[in-house]
């Protein structure tokens, strides 16, 4: 998909690019204040074991700047900014204002502000320079984007040689006897759930579309590729629900 004018994905339905840019900002409008609560249901809880593999696997080291993308409520922005240290940075961007600044008020609570720096951006047009960052990631941000194709270029456009690039997103679930009941909990239960926490049960519907049309593991490795990266790999989490992509910019 491309962020032009042509003919995107916006769950099921079939939109303008602008439409969905339009219709994305809304969901995450309405679910920011609950997002998190939401998270912990959703996920089990299991999603913060899945950012914290993240973290570790792109080997923060004290003094790195760090660009978590689709940052959001800051989870990753938290963990990044105390592998960096006082000498590293991290910047939290977010297409959403209101996402970005639940997240920026949660890194004040959690004192970790003097490192941390919020930019709102646009993933497809980051703003910042050529080889700017030494770790640069998105988690459960990339379906969400209109031109994942892009974004992944910009992704590695700002990454500094030797830097590392992480991807981590809901994929295709391997397990096929799982199959039946992962999907009446995606599109039974958890619409039901976004309706008694969030007060919107259409947006966490479209969130469970969204998860069905995002490329697959080896689809989305092959993005990463063509976007430059080099030894690329990924690896599925809780039978393939979940899978971290990771690559280098040599």
């Amino acid at each position: 998909m491309t962020s032009g004018g042509g003919e995107v994905d916006f769950g099921f339905e079939t939109v303008s690019a602008a439409e969905k840019t339009r219709r994305v900002r809304g969901v995450f409008d309405s679910v920011a204040d609950s997002y998190d609560v939401m998270n912990d249901l959703m996920s089990f809880g299991l999603h913060r074991v899945w950012k914290r593999m993240a973290v570790m696997a792109a080997r923060v080291q004290p003094g790195d700047e760090v660009l978590d993308i689709a940052g959001g409520t800051g989870d990753l922005s938290l963990l990044f900014a105390r592998h960096a240290g006082d000498t590293g940075q991290v910047i939290i961007s977010d297409i959403n204002g209101e996402m970005l600044s639940v997240g920026r008020d949660r890194l004040l609570d959690e004192g970790m502000s003097a490192n941390v720096r919020p930019v709102q951006a646009n993933a497809e047009a980051l703003p910042f320079p050529d080889g700017s960052f030494d770790v640069v990631s998105i988690a459960f941000g990339l379906r969400n984007v209109t031109g994942k194709q892009t974004a992944l270029g910009e992704m590695y456009r700002v990454l500094r040689p030797g830097g590392r690039g992480l991807v981590l997103e809901f994929s295709e679930l391997k397990l096929r006897a799982l199959r039946p009941a992962y999907d009446a909990f995606s599109f039974k239960i958890l619409p039901r759930l976004g309706q008694l926490v969030a007060k919107d049960a259409d947006s966490y519907r479209y969130l469970a579309e969204s998860i069905r049309m995002h490329p697959d593991q080896e689809t989305l490795l092959a993005m990463m590729q063509t976007a430059g990266f080099e030894q690329c790999r990924y690896r599925n989490m809780a039978g393939g629900i979940v899978a971290l992509h990771n690559g280098l910019r040599l």
